[in-house]
């Protein structure tokens, strides 16, 4: 896929899908948003110097019909002043639900990975979704459907047509906690063996009705890393969030 197309349609879809959230935002104006921004710092000196800093803001808004799903991501470390960790990303999801479970929608990823060498990797993604259990306490929902992607992997710039499947669970594990989980997989569409997949994993516990504490591991895989990088980064991440 030429990357001229690439930004051509994904303006396109784009548009779209904005166009199609704004009519129905007109209809939901009184459904506040949710979310949480979250920050996390680890820092020593002594036998060792580190330094790990993260930040993390979430947000969504849920009606009958419609859902928006927000977040963004920055992260920053050295260990004994070499940089181990610079990264930050962005999503945003917009879902119209056909009925109580099906859905239709599109996302959109942005990501940079200085360590990992990505300068760049934006993902525009179609999708049906279907959730299998939606309750109070317990939501899983199932998405698959085609991507676009655009990537610069160290002075490579390259575009390509990829399959997206992804799956998100939540659940309450009392008033005060929860429990959440998410996987994404993304093959290329004429070259499976080049793929790319995330999962992350996590609880947070109240601390009072605004703050709460909160621990997650997020694992991103690459098939084919950037020249020099390892394929596989894991990172661990506790922090306090305030809840708006």
């Amino acid at each position: 896929m030429k990357i001229k197309s690439f930004v051509c349609s994904a303006a396109l879809a784009l548009t779209a899908i904005l166009g199609l959230s704004a009519r129905a935002e007109d209809t939901v104006t009184n459904v506040p948003w949710t979310g949480s921004v979250a920050a996390g710092l680890t820092f020593t000196r002594g036998n060792s110097r580190t330094l790990l800093g993260t930040v993390n803001v979430e947000a969504d808004k849920k009606t009958k019909e419609d859902e928006w799903l927000l977040g963004a991501g920055a992260a920053y470390g050295k260990n004994t002043g070499v940089v181990n960790a610079k990264s930050i990303d962005g999503h945003g999801q917009y879902n119209r639900l056909l009925t109580e479970r099906w859905y239709y929608g599109a996302k959109l990823d942005g990501l940079s990975d200085g360590v990992a060498g990505i300068n760049y990797r934006l993902t525009l993604s179609p999708l049906a979704g279907y959730y299998l259990i939606k309750g109070t306490n317990d939501n899983l929902a199932v998405e698959a459907g085609p991507s676009a992607v655009i990537q610069k992997l160290g002075p490579t710039t390259t575009g390509y047509a990829a399959l997206r499947f992804g799956e998100r669970y939540d659940h309450k594990i009392s008033s005060t906690a929860k429990l959440w989980q998410s996987f994404e997989f993304y093959p290329q569409v004429d070259k499976f063996k080049n793929y790319y997949w995330t999962a992350e994993i996590g609880v947070e516990a109240a601390i009072t009705q605004d703050w709460s504490l909160r621990s997650f591991i997020q694992d991103s895989y690459y098939a084919i890393p950037a020249a020099g990088r390892l394929k596989n980064d894991i990172k661990l991440v506790t922090g306090i969030a305030y809840k708006f």
